[in-house]
């Protein structure tokens, strides 16, 4: 007895109070529901919230757009998000394991691994630049600030004026009236913090296919954001469950600072109204419901696999139709809020400037590493403002980042499925981290910038919509929408209400074409500022698109060829129909069509039957004397 309670005290209990348990012991779940609420919080508000959403809204109508966004998050993002929840949860699968429930459609999951580690690779590659950023931010002068630096060019014009230094008056005046006549004669102005981003951060080639060396300081970044990313999860869901408390909150924290410090700036209204005054006109705009889909369909971090890796580690009753509104509204909620913080300095930034707000306006890698941080050499104090903000990039990142990382060491541990490497899952993050952080090493060139937005634009762009089309209509129509329904019914207590049913079946999927045909048609070749991409680049993108595309009808036809039957029709069938062992984990969640059944079928075909004469055997504990024992051999 004292062995357990000291056993109990060891693994975090209380004394005098039950130990608790996980409900699958063999693969272990979250700590309690909270946990796995702030990772998926964590994952799916990430640096698109930031740095493409408040773009997105000012440029498709401002407080116009907000319509069809909300439109589509209700629509199309809430079913989606709670399919995938629900899918993960009742087979308690990664992206892998679960198409037990269709195993024709495997390839679905392994094109969700191929598109998680694009993502992981280039994702990763973000949060050390911010990583960079971030350490370099401790200094009492911000080094992108002016523009009397080695790295700077004759076309370099500071915002901060240079009396601003500890120079005399007479000698401030001369210098501010030679920088004015400088300025307009110039045809282009290159800001201090581009020119810092591009010449000394980057230290950008000419060309994509021109790697020139490697960029040490980001390599060194890029080797501790894998270190932490590792540690995090060097113990799965139970360490990563721990440290989002932290990673998914404390952005609200500084996204709170930052705000309130914005909006008591001159110019910070402008820079809101810009953001939020509505042109209804647009609202009539195919292209803006396309980009309000899109953003809907990306941010929430559909068809990654990692909401169905998150989600199978909940406790098989978990209420997930309930989680999948709290953080699919919480992810939108913060882009909107992410755009006021973002707007009320770019309004500052355009006050000081005397400029229209939209010629500070950005969006991607240019609003986060170069608009917002020459705004922030504006603030007083602008070190502490730029820690802050990098800080913020990071955690974004990083709650990303360990879903990333978690689906495909889940995916990897579901598929061999021995004890050892359940037990030693530990080894496999780490492989998973090392070979990430090597295929990362290339992307911290001087033509790292090229391939990062090359990965970003086609590695996860319409493979993710054709990804999860392909995953409704296999629940849908292949498994079947009442099969599903009741599955969802026997998880929760209570089949799906009636509006997503509909969305499953027919709404959702035919937003999902839409965006994919919205995609197709709105394409352009992908440019960085003035550098067009060369052709064979783009076949590099599209073949990266396509690779995890193309794992679905590869793997379709090799289960087919695999599966039994005379002729390919019979073959096909086996190929869709569930696996015998397709539903709940554990033994006894698996009740009414779940149960084990010993049909007469299931006898002929699995049990072999055999009646030895005993003399005095036992048989349930008590002694029977010459009775007849049955045996049975699997």
């Amino acid at each position: 007895m004292e062995e357990k309670q000291f056993a109990g005290i060891l693994n975090g209990a209380v004394p005098g109070e039950p130990v608790k348990k996980d409900e699958n012991s063999r693969r272990g779940n979250w700590g309690n529901q909270i946990e796995f609420v702030l990772t998926s919080v964590g994952y799916a508000v990430g640096l698109g919230n930031v740095w493409r959403f408040p773009y997105l809204c000012y440029r498709n109508g401002g407080g116009a757009f907000m319509l069809p966004y909300f439109i589509m998050l209700v629509f199309c993002g809430i079913p989606l998000f709670f399919l995938e929840l629900s899918f993960g949860q009742f087979a308690s699968l990664g992206c892998l394991g679960v198409w037990k429930i269709s195993p024709m459609f495997k390839g679905v999951g392994y094109g969700m691994m191929v598109v998680s580690t694009y993502i992981g690779i280039y994702y990763n590659v973000v949060i050390c630049i911010a990583f960079y950023y971030f350490f370099l931010s401790m200094t009492n002068l911000l080094p992108w600030t002016y523009c009397n630096n080695p790295w700077n060019t004759p076309d370099c014009s500071g915002v901060v004026s240079s009396y601003q230094l500890n120079a005399s008056l007479a000698n401030a005046t001369s210098s501010l009236v030679a920088g004015v006549s400088e300025v307009v004669n110039r045809t282009k102005r290159t800001s201090p913090s581009e020119e810092y981003w591009k010449h000394y951060v980057l230290n950008i080639s000419d060309d994509i296919g021109n790697f020139g060396e490697v960029r040490l300081p980001i390599l060194g970044c890029l080797a501790v954001s894998w270190a932490v990313v590792f540690l995090c999860l060097i113990r799965g869901v139970k360490s990563s469950g721990k440290v989002v408390y932290f990673t998914a909150t404390f952005p609200y924290v500084v996204l709170t600072i930052l705000f309130i410090r914005g909006i008591t700036l001159d110019g910070a209204i402008n820079g809101i109204k810009y953001y939020l005054t509505p042109q209804w006109q647009k609202v009539l705009d195919a292209k803006v419901w396309g980009d309000a889909a899109s953003q809907i369909f990306y941010s929430l971090g559909c068809a990654w696999g990692g909401l169905i890796t998150m989600a199978s580690y909940n406790k098989f009753h978990n209420n997930c139709f309930r989680d999948s509104i709290i953080i699919s509204i919480t992810n939108c909620a913060t882009s909107v809020y992410a755009g006021f913080v973002i707007f009320s300095i770019l309004g500052f930034m355009a006050h000081h400037l005397n400029v229209p707000v939209s010629e500070v306006a950005d969006h991607g890698p240019g609003l986060a590493f170069v608009a917002y941080p020459e705004a922030l050499t504006l603030l007083p104090i602008s070190p502490l403002w730029s820690l802050l903000f990098f800080f913020m990039l990071i955690l974004l990142g990083l709650g990303t980042q360990f879903c990333l990382l978690e689906t495909l060491v889940t995916a990897i541990v579901d598929e061999i499925g021995t004890d050892w490497i359940i037990k030693n899952k530990t080894v496999v993050t780490l492989s998973v981290a090392i070979a990430g952080f090597l295929l990362g090493v290339p992307l911290t060139t001087q033509a790292g910038i090229y391939w990062l937005l090359l990965m970003d634009n086609y590695a996860a762009s319409f493979s993710l919509v054709i990804i999860s089309c392909i995953m409704c209509i296999c629940i849908m129509y292949i498994y079947g929408h009442r099969n599903y329904f009741k599955d969802v019914e026997m998880m929760l207590g209570f089949p799906p209400p009636l509006f997503f049913k509909v969305c499953w079946r027919f709404i959702s999927p035919v937003i999902i074409s839409f965006i994919l045909i919205f995609t197709v048609i709105q394409y352009k070749p992908i440019t960085y500022n003035d550098y067009v991409y060369p052709g064979w680049s783009l076949a590099i993108g599209f073949a990266m698109a396509l690779s995890s595309v193309v794992c679905i009808p590869i793997y379709a036809l090799y289960k087919i060829s695999k599966s039994p039957g005379a002729t390919f029709r019979e073959r096909l069938k086996a190929a869709c129909r569930a696996h015998p062992k397709w539903g709940p984990a554990l033994q006894e969640h698996r009740t009414g069509r779940y149960a084990p059944m010993a049909s007469e079928d299931t006898v002929e075909r699995h049990t072999l039957f055999s009646f030895i004469p005993l003399a005095g055997s036992v048989w349930d504990g008590r002694l029977c004397s010459g009775s007849w024992r049955l045996v049975v051999v699997l």
